[in-house]
């Protein structure tokens, strides 16, 4: 497949205990990019990663930050052992569309670090402030889970791969939608155990928070082409990515139009940097033809180094 590929970068949820342990004992950049962002953080961000518990670590303030960091260490390893391995563009899931565009360049590490912070405070302010919910929804057409979404006053909150959409908003429309959903095509209709409804309008006070965050940031031309959540399409000036990263946090992920831009463009080849394999999942349902690899940890990396030769 050659030493071309497009970089996605996981999102909320894919977080695990022991998330980049053995990464920081085997590699020295990994260990020095994790104490940076614990000094950055002002707390032991590493403690968290490393040792959990799961309760605390799937905190949205937690989690957000921590997979930022996961997400670019993995990258620092992949560009100091493939060093002439070529980044034809970056996506990545909600909080992962972050870590894109540090990866792409778009601002500092540190920069960064203080918006995924400020972001996943903001929106655990905000899941904090109301009784919401998500599910996932197997099966069905999309109009009519849009249309089934609206008459139980909830959201589309994520398009991740042909046949799974997830819902979201107060719990109790989550609740009547699942009660309904076999009346309209969907096989299976499941509640997420997230701790809000997020994508959806009931995270509103946090998109206006992170506004006023991102007005004060400087954003710079990515290096590479990097496709936002909420319209599907590479963005680059300051303007188009700071409207896009504001409208995401209670917009609707678009991601299989994400990955599919990429495709149309003719790329073949993903690496997917984060814990699990959510993303090379969703890839399987929207193109089995694509290569699609995932680094998390040192077992996979391995992997990886193999399959690009």
């Amino acid at each position: 497949m050659g030493k071309r590929a497009v970089l996605l970068f996981a999102g909320q949820g894919a977080q695990t205990v022991g998330m980049g342990r053995d990464l920081a004992e085997k590699f020295d950049s990994v260990r020095d990019l994790i104490a940076r962002a614990d000094e950055r953080l002002g707390y032991a961000l590493s403690e968290k990663m490393f040792e959990g518990p799961a309760a605390e670590l799937t905190r949205t303030s937690i989690c957000q930050p921590a997979l930022y960091v996961h997400g670019l260490a993995c990258l620092e390893i992949l560009k100091a052992h493939v060093p002439d391995l070529e980044i034809a563009g970056c996506a990545g899931l909600s909080l992962g569309e972050f870590t894109a565009h540090a990866a792409a360049g778009t601002f500092s590490f540190a920069t960064g670090l203080d918006l995924v912070a400020k972001r996943g405070t903001f929106m655990e302010e905000a899941t904090n402030a109301v009784d919401g919910a998500m599910a996932a929804l197997i099966g069905g057409e999309e109009a009519d889970i849009r249309a089934l979404a609206a008459q139980c006053d909830v959201d589309v909150a994520n398009l991740n791969c042909p046949g799974q959409i997830v819902v979201s908003g107060k719990t109790s429309g989550i609740d009547q939608l699942i009660a309904a959903a076999p009346d309209h095509g969907i096989r299976i209709a499941q509640k997420l155990d997230v701790a809000g409804a997020y994508h959806s309008r009931l995270m509103m006070p946090a998109q206006v928070k992170l506004v006023d965050v991102l007005t004060d940031i400087e954003l710079r031309t990515p290096g590479v082409p990097v496709v936002c959540n909420v319209e599907a399409r590479e963005v680059s000036d300051p303007a188009g990515i700071r409207s896009t990263l504001e409208a995401q946090v209670s917009g609707s992920v678009r991601w299989s139009e994400c990955v599919r831009h990429f495709l149309d463009r003719g790329e073949t080849q993903f690496i997917e940097l984060g814990p699990g394999r959510v993303l090379a999942g969703f890839m399987r349902r929207i193109d089995r033809s694509a290569k699609a690899l995932s680094f998390s940890d040192v077992e996979s990396f391995e992997k990886v180094l193999t399959e690009l030769g």
